[in-house]
């Protein structure tokens, strides 16, 4: 029979196990890695033609996407338009975002196993005699290593021709000449944080749901469980 069992600390877990895995997946699917400089009016953006909106636009660059000024805003509603720029892997701008590319895929991939897991754990605790809390929480700190391998890996290509094409000549691996950071870059480091914060609570978890309270109300005959 499933006793379904609910704590504090097992629900802020599984909550911060959801969060971080969605907000890795969306920053690494976001353009907003790299903020080009200002492009002057009348100026085109890497890859486009000459026209398009009259006010100064900062193009972004992602690991493979970016989003640039919509050259025909003078027919559509949006003014900038964004995309993949890499239809394919080998495509991608450098070597180096491949490999970031590789390991935050990996990295996030692992996180949304561990947060699609970690619904279940108010009702199944353990697999093969091993608590589900410490795997995942065993497994979310291996992803945090993959995550960190590509945001070590990420600015060494800031070198490459497509990063220099939005970020001036004075770009190069570890620095971001004219661009700034986005938004995506810091929810990526963020997530990477929260990811090793994720594997502590998960022992927390562990703690908090075989307590012997727990286990006396298990022995009660009650299939809902609930503790602060």
């Amino acid at each position: 029979m499933c006793h379904v069992i609910v704590t504090c600390r097992s629900m802020l877990w599984t909550l911060l196990s959801i969060v971080v895995a969605f907000a890795e997946l969306i920053a690494f699917m976001s353009a907003d890695w790299l903020i080009g400089k200002a492009k002057p009016r009348g100026s085109a953006e890497p890859g486009e033609q000459e026209g398009g909106s009259l006010e100064p636009h900062h193009p972004t660059l992602g690991i493979y996407a970016r989003c640039i000024r919509n050259p025909g805003v003078q027919h559509f509603q949006r003014e900038t338009l964004c995309g993949p720029y890499a239809e394919t892997f080998g495509e991608i701008a450098s070597g180096f975002w491949q490999a970031t590319a590789i390991f935050l895929a990996v990295g996030i991939f692992i996180l949304c196993m561990v947060a699609l897991v970690s619904v279940f754990t108010m009702c199944v605790q353990s697999i093969m005699k091993k608590s589900i809390f410490n795997v995942c929480g065993l497994l979310q700190g291996i992803a945090g290593l993959f995550l960190i391998l590509g945001l070590i890996l990420y600015p060494a290509g800031w070198g490459c021709q497509k990063a220099i094409g939005y970020c001036g000549h004075y770009a190069s691996a570890y620095k971001p000449g004219d661009c700034s950071l986005g938004w995506a870059f810091y929810t990526a480091i963020g997530g990477t944080v929260l990811t090793f914060i994720c594997a502590v609570f998960s022992a927390q978890a562990e703690i908090a749901t075989s307590s012997d309270k727990v286990q006396e109300e298990i022995e009660e005959g009650k299939n809902l469980i609930c503790l602060l």
